[in-house]
């Protein structure tokens, strides 16, 4: 039987799992986060996600299981005036919950998003080693856009990054 999935805002009662996934997943050996190992403290979580509250340009989504959160999808509208119609996806799920529609149910709720806040493309950048993520965000209409070259930088290493983009309806 499929495990349910609840996705909802991010709530400021929220930071320590959101900051224990964050460094669950930075700290995997396939590298899927840029990290220096130093993420926000739940403090600095707690801040973040309730001044959010105050900002219709950005949000934090996350998905939910019985035993806790599994997943965190986080947006954020490009400022510049000529672009105010992009925005940003981030995305994270824990390893555990991988390939069991955690994902999918957290790009549902960035179209959902999207199209209440008047956004028409949503982009994102995924390494290009990262198949799996690839391979989901395809799945889901995403379209490859371009290829950044030494994009990222994580401790001396510089990293590419596969630019991709979704025509919300």
């Amino acid at each position: 039987m499929a495990e349910t999935v609840v996705v909802r805002r991010a709530q400021p009662g929220d930071a320590g799992a959101l900051v224990a996934l964050a460094e669950e997943v930075a700290s995997e050996p396939e590298g899927w986060l840029i990290s220096d190992g130093a993420w926000r403290t739940p403090g600095e979580e707690r801040r973040f996600l309730r001044a959010l509250r105050r900002y219709s340009d950005a949000a934090v989504f996350v998905a939910e299981v019985h035993d806790g959160i599994v997943g965190r999808l986080s947006l954020g509208r490009d400022p510049h005036p000529a672009s105010k119609h992009v925005a940003d996806l981030g995305l994270m799920v824990a390893a555990t919950h991988r390939r069991r529609g955690v994902g999918n149910a957290l790009m549902e709720q960035a179209v959902e998003w999207a199209r209440q806040s008047g956004i028409s493309k949503l982009e994102l950048h995924v390494f290009p080693h990262n198949e799996a993520a690839i391979a989901l965000y395809e799945r889901f209409g995403f379209r490859r856009e371009g290829y950044r070259r030494g994009h990222y930088r994580r401790g001396p290493e510089y990293l590419d990054a596969v630019l991709m983009a979704y025509e919300v309806d």
